[in-house]
């Protein structure tokens, strides 16, 4: 297995444990390296790879939260402790609506469990902990820059996401930890934003708030146990308010429907949208995964109307394997 890569964060963006009222050492500890294994038939092995690393936070005994994409349909999932041990893990729960992925680890990790905070009463200019597993050398002194809403071009939306500065450069299941060394959120992405005519990147975290009411259906059935979303398999951008595909996912409802990277959405169900996040909530509005979603679409000077019967994304993956 292929060592995680070294790497430090530039000492100037490291955390200092005098700067906190908490233990930052002890709660960075709480945070482990992930690497997962992906099936090369795997459905998302086409957009996210077959090998993924990134990092996982201790919530709870063995269980470890992460971000849902590290850990998507992986046959082996590998945890990398602060002393050097290395634990298997099973993938157990993923939520497509709030992003969020859980490894309950198959032997003992003994890793003290990070305590859960408030992220709706975060604040933005907060001063927070952007924490990657190897401790301080590997975590982010940031603060929050931005609390709103995400849409993503995969179907995903966040009402408020959690937005931080410096961006930490392994983001994906990082720590974000608040001024009492709670977690507050789990990195996501990382994002350009343009501030005073420059170009900074910055961590787009998924608040912590989302996981309390999906953490119980995770652990029990690996998903949250309600009618999922309809799902297109369509990938959109906004140009100049309009709403542009700009790809299709293989074997998904808009491939059969034979949409194309180019059409532009004008409307869902007979009303007009511009941005992603009408599209998706007027589609979300409609009903349960398999209803028929009726969109009228522009390509090429032509504007037709179809149908798309939409599906549950969750029938295309891998289920996980247990060991």
């Amino acid at each position: 297995m292929p060592a995680l890569t070294e790497w430090r964060v530039p000492p100037a963006n490291q955390p200092r444990a005098s700067d906190y009222g908490f233990d930052l050492d002890r709660s960075l500890a709480s945070v482990v390296g992930l690497h997962a294994i992906i099936p090369p038939d795997a459905f998302s092995a086409e957009t996210l790879g077959t090998e993924r690393a990134g990092n996982g936070v201790v919530i709870d005994n063995g269980l470890v939260l992460t971000i849902g994409y590290l850990i998507t349909e992986a046959e082996s999932v590998w945890l990398h402790l602060a002393d050097g041990r290395v634990v298997e893990g099973h993938a157990l729960g993923f939520d497509s609506v709030t992003g969020f992925g859980l490894v309950q680890a198959l032997g003992h990790l003994d890793v003290e469990p990070l305590p859960l905070g408030n992220s709706a009463k975060t604040r933005v200019g907060d001063r927070v902990v952007v924490g990657g597993a190897g401790g301080r050398t590997r975590s982010v002194a940031s603060q929050i820059v931005a609390k709103q809403e995400f849409a993503g071009y995969w179907e995903y939306l966040l009402d408020e996401a959690v937005f931080t500065y410096p961006a930490h450069p392994n983001w994906g299941g990082t720590a974000l930890l608040n001024e009492r060394g709670e977690l507050i959120g789990i990195g996501s992405l990382q994002l350009e934003r343009e501030r005073d005519g420059k170009a900074e990147h910055v961590n787009m975290i998924v608040p912590i708030d989302l996981l309390k009411p999906v953490l119980d259906d995770l652990r029990k059935f690996g998903r949250v146990n309600k009618p999922s979303r309809p799902w297109l398999g369509l990938y959109s951008t906004e140009i100049d308010n309009r709403l542009v595909v700009i790809g299709i996912s293989t074997n998904g409802p808009a491939a059969r429907a034979e949409l194309k990277t180019g059409d532009v959405i004008l409307a869902v169900d007979g009303e007009e949208v511009t941005s992603q996040t009408a599209f998706y909530k007027k589609m979300w509005a409609l009903g349960a995964a398999g209803v028929d979603v009726p969109l009228t679409v522009h390509h090429e000077g032509v504007t037709f109307d179809v149908t798309v019967t939409s599906t549950d994304r969750f029938k295309l993956l891998k289920a996980p394997k247990l060991h």
